[in-house]
């Protein structure tokens, strides 16, 4: 442990304040993250479930250290750990295409908190050392992820048409292009007004062919209403 924040490890106003401040900081930088990317729970949400696992870590060391209350320091904390899936349950979603968003999200609140609670225990370096990671995997790692995604040996893509004739010519164009077809699931959606139906194609792709390029082609055939990759 770095040496320097041993007086700050006490139970002292100047401690109490570096807490907090640094766990508005830190929880502020993953919030920006999210914010940039418009999602559900962004800057000020990040702010504040740092900050209240921080005070929440803080209270229970002040109820042992000040008022000599014989109690577990971490029990209040371990309520904090269990109460954040509720929020986060919050941020995750089931689309009308059966996708799931909000999951990087809902796991960013659960890892501000769990900072909160470092921070506020006076544990500095693990805390700020945690945010640096977060933050690497929400901006650099994501990057990685995608290029690993381009390169792909399978894609599933959700194709919405309006006429029989359109399944056909998407056949004939993916054979043309020599991308195999390793699953494909039809079906029609009754609450639809339009009188449409959808694939479901699993596709087995090169190196040399790019999921937009495909997606591209396949939304050129006339009749497809929509192409979406899950």
């Amino acid at each position: 442990m770095l040496t320097i924040f041993d007086n700050l490890r006490q139970m002292t106003l100047l401690s109490v304040v570096l807490r907090m401040v640094l766990a508005a900081i830190c929880g502020g930088c993953i919030g920006l993250e999210r914010e940039f990317k418009r999602r559900p729970a962004g800057f000020r949400t990040h702010i504040l479930i740092c900050l209240g696992a921080a005070v929440t870590t803080v209270t229970g060391e002040y109820l042992y250290r000040v008022m000599g209350y014989y109690t577990d320091v971490s029990r209040m904390g371990a309520q904090v750990v269990a109460g954040i899936g509720f929020i986060g349950a919050g941020c995750i979603m089931v689309t009308r295409r059966r996708r799931v968003k909000g999951l990087t999200t809902a796991a960013g609140l659960w890892a501000s908190a769990v900072i909160g609670l470092c921070l506020g225990s006076g544990f500095f370096e693990g805390g700020i050392f945690a945010t640096v990671l977060v933050l690497a995997a929400e901006m650099l790692f994501s990057r990685l992820e995608y290029r690993m995604l381009e390169n792909s040996a399978e894609i599933n893509l959700l194709v919405e048409y309006s006429d029989k004739t359109c399944l056909d010519k998407v056949l004939v164009m993916l054979d043309e292009i020599q991308v195999k077809i390793q699953n494909m699931v039809i079906t029609r959606s009754p609450e639809s007004e339009k009188n449409t139906a959808s694939v479901l194609f699993t596709l087995q792709v090169n190196k040399k062919h790019r999921t937009e390029t495909i997606i591209t082609d396949i939304s050129a055939v006339d009749g497809i209403v929509a192409v979406e990759e899950l």
